[in-house]
């Protein structure tokens, strides 16, 4: 069998890699945004900034101090963690007690100075980044070349995700985590330092993105929008995951990438709006999620 209701294998199986390669992007930030909603209630709006931010640290490393990919996927989110932590630490703690409404507006703000900062600094047309040359090349998969990068941005976030769920779902640290998420106030009452907690867990989404971005640089070039141009879809991704659940980032986001790939194959119109009517429907039968609790 050459073709599937029309469309030949080689371009559905394809499309489908692509559709794969953009869900782990959309796993990874939204596993970010799970994190940091599902512990601070906060909704995350800088997030898509944090990203672009990781890939534009990994350009300037290797622009202006050499720095390899392979070290700037350590150094990038590392650094970015630090700059989460100071602003959690001045800012955004202070707003915990209020509605949810004022992170908000904060993380928006943040979003829009770094996206204009960086727009002064280095413009708005595209920086480009290439793949390290241990990952150039493609791979014969029979029905295509598999571009090598893509398929080590796939292992990573694979293994990424998996990486986060276990260490959430079956670590002491996890359980801390989650029981945060229930009663911060009983969780301090055993003598653990939830502060210290919340501004690790916003860290660590924080790094989740930049991570992202580094990963996301040789594929697309780095300019200051990258990151609000995935933001709403990725928010479209946890809606439909369930707020604050890791397990439905990580699968919602994936599957979501896939839908999409095979949309842009059958109906090309449909592609761009596909996320948003899963949204929907997904909202109107189950409000909370697919793995989201039901109040």
């Amino acid at each position: 069998m050459d073709a599937l209701f029309g469309v030949p294998l080689p371009a559905l199986m394809g499309q489908l890699v692509i559709g794969l390669v953009n869900g782990c992007f959309y796993a990874l930030l939204s596993l970010g945004l799970a994190v940091i909603f599902g512990l601070l209630g906060v909704v995350n709006f800088v997030h898509g900034a944090l990203y672009m931010v990781g890939a534009l640290l990994a350009w300037a490393g290797m622009a202006q101090l050499g720095i390899s990919y392979w070290l700037a996927l350590l150094l990038a989110p590392a650094a970015v963690a630090l700059g989460a932590v100071a602003f959690e630490r001045t800012l955004l703690s202070r707003l915990y007690r209020l509605d949810h409404l004022y992170g908000l507006l904060l993380t928006f703000g943040l979003a829009l100075l770094l996206e204009g900062a960086v727009t002064n600094a280095v413009g708005s047309s595209g920086l480009p980044y290439p793949a390290p040359e241990a990952l150039q090349g493609g791979l014969d998969l029979g029905f295509m070349v598999l571009p090598a990068y893509r398929a080590w941005v796939v292992v990573a976030a694979l293994a990424l995700c998996a990486a986060t769920w276990l260490l959430i779902e079956k670590t002491r640290l996890g359980a801390m985590l989650r029981a945060g998420t229930e009663n911060p106030r009983l969780l301090g009452a055993f003598g653990l330092n939830v502060p210290r907690l919340v501004t690790g867990s916003y860290a660590a989404g924080a790094a989740l993105a930049a991570l992202a971005g580094v990963l996301a640089a040789p594929l697309t070039q780095v300019s200051p929008h990258m990151g609000s141009n995935l933001l709403i879809v990725v928010f479209a991704v946890v809606v439909i995951g369930g707020m604050g659940s890791v397990l439905g980032a990580i699968v919602t986001g994936l599957g979501l990438g896939v839908v999409e790939g095979l949309s842009k194959v059958y109906y090309p119109p449909f592609a761009s709006t596909v996320v948003f009517a899963v949204m929907v429907l997904v909202l109107l039968t189950r409000p909370a999620g697919l793995f989201g609790r039901q109040a």
